[in-house]
């Protein structure tokens, strides 16, 4: 077999040092595989089997007792070993460094990194912009399996977030949710879903069901590219008191198109986008900022399954909140259209957690982000106090995976609906807030009423269309406002220790 040469596993004190060796380890083992790929689309045949295998951070103690109990992550649960395989320090490196951070201060250090057991996947190897499997034969592809590691579904699995891991007598415990491989699987599904490289994912994520909204994005986002920085953000004719957004650097569209701040240079990577012939399933916008707190704005169409197979993967860029914006059928009659609805609970009739998450896990609201949402409606609005009440109200979504749930028997839907103090219904908010429960991602809900269904105000492309036209920036606004607001909070504090369980995993 042809491996890297061996690293030896070291241990720190210092968690850039650590840093460094997993980049060491990590960067040796993709330079064999790439050139080792290389040789092979060339038609060279190795010996043997190449292997490179993913880096690992080990933390050992006998004692919690210096772990900070205000705290919500960056601890272990008990006395024992733990364990994780990490993967593109060059993109986690801020979140790695932090992790190993807290990691030596509440429990005194020192960290263990070495090389682990667990194969790199050669197809996670290609570099961004390599497309070398569409060169070869149907012949070679298959005698790729006999010289490298290919994905194993079997080291994918979200046992770890879904707290039904167990490991065995010799086995670590887990230092994160999700291991090196299930994070790389997911990294290359968001450039399929959302034809945009990891890279430019920010740390706050709004969702939408609806391309008016990304229609609006694009819009926002090229008029602040077009102004100098400093010179204004995005909250244009908003009161002087509100005026924090600026900070974008740059608005990035699917198939990695950039669009750099006026006065600002290119990066060398910009010349390898190029808009696509045709959007994927889920396109994604971003925001950009520096330190990676901008905005990504992600259509996810409509449906359950959508909005949890994006989410699965988004997931593991570890963001700081991501809201779902989006448009809902109001159930009461004293709603009218263009009425906001603030989630504070969930029915959840969308069925596609309910392995991972059974019914009976209730999904908390997240008083961070309700606060955030609020004042974020009455920012946009300049409406407070009582004359708020008018157009936002708090209450229980329902959400389901019935398109056509109007067509069932009204006395079957109906009745849950009102036992349940449902006041809107959808197909997404519900779904994504289990995942961000599931996730440890922090999540919030701000719905529009578009139609009243149970009170024969249903869509009709006159009303829609003026509705869209009246109700949508002013969302959007709301949205990205609430995100500022979420910005200025201590992150210890946003991720809430409500979403950590019993025996919780260290990393954030």
């Amino acid at each position: 077999m042809t491996s890297p040469t061996l690293i030896v596993t070291q241990r720190f004190n210092d968690a850039d040092q650590a840093l460094a060796h997993v980049a060491t380890i990590y960067d040796s083992g993709i330079d064999l595989l790439r050139q080792r790929l290389h040789d092979f689309v060339a038609g060279a045949t190795p010996a043997g089997r190449v292997r490179a295998c993913y880096p690992f951070v080990r933390v050992r103690t006998d004692t919690v007792a210096r772990a900070d109990s205000r705290l919500s992550y960056g601890f272990v649960a008990g006395p024992g070993t733990y364990e994780t395989t990490l993967t593109r320090p060059d993109l986690f490196a801020d979140y790695y460094r932090e992790q190993f951070q807290l990691l030596l201060r509440n429990h005194g250090g020192p960290i263990e990194v070495g090389i682990s057991r667990q194969p790199i996947p050669i197809h996670f190897s290609f570099a961004q912009h390599e497309h070398v499997e569409g060169t070869m034969s149907a012949e070679r592809r298959q005698l790729m399996r006999d010289v490298f590691d290919l994905p194993d579904l079997a080291a994918m699995d979200d046992g770890i977030a879904n707290g039904t891991f167990e490991p065995g007598p010799r086995e670590p415990h887990p230092l994160a949710l999700f291991t090196a491989p299930r994070v790389d699987y997911s990294l290359q599904r968001m450039r399929h879903y959302t034809g945009t490289s990891p890279e430019h994912f920010q740390n706050f994520v709004l969702f939408t069901n609806y391309q008016f909204y990304i229609d609006e994005f694009v819009r926002l986002g090229h008029e602040m590219m077009a102004k100098p920085a400093g010179q204004g953000g995005l909250l244009g004719d908003w009161p002087k008191h509100a005026q924090d957004s600026d900070g974008y650097t740059a608005f990035v569209e699917p198939g990695n198109v950039v669009t750099r701040r006026a006065g600002m240079p290119a990066d060398a990577e910009d010349a390898f986008g190029a808009a696509l012939p045709r959007l994927p399933q889920m396109p994604a916008y971003h925001l950009i900022r520096p330190d990676g707190s901008g905005i990504t704005m992600v259509n996810i169409g409509v449906g359950p399954s959508n909005a949890k197979n994006i989410s699965d993967h988004i997931a593991v860029l570890r963001p700081h909140a991501w809201l779902m914006l989006g448009h809902c059928a109001g159930l009461r009659n004293t709603q009218n259209l263009g009425d906001y609805v603030l989630a504070h609970g969930y029915v959840r009739e969308d069925h596609v957690l309910d392995e991972e998450l059974p019914l009976w896990v209730p999904i908390p609201p997240l008083a961070e982000v309700q606060q955030a949402l609020e004042q974020a409606v009455a920012d946009v609005t300049q409406l407070q106090g009582f004359e708020l009440k008018k157009i936002l109200r708090t209450g229980t979504v329902a959400s389901t995976d019935n398109r056509n749930w109007e067509l069932l028997p009204q006395r079957g839907p109906e009745r849950r609906f009102s036992q349940s103090r449902a006041v809107a219904l959808d197909m997404e908010s519900a779904t994504l807030a289990a995942n961000g429960f599931r996730f440890r991602v922090p999540y919030g809900t701000l719905l529009c009423v578009s139609d009243k269904p149970l009170h024969g105000e249903i869509k009709l492309p006159g009303m829609a269309n003026a509705f869209y036209r009246e109700r949508v920036d002013q969302h959007l606004r709301i949205g990205m406002r609430a995100i500022e607001l979420l910005r200025r909070q201590r992150l210890d504090q946003l991720h809430s220790r409500k979403l950590r369980s019993f025996a919780e995993v260290a990393f954030q």
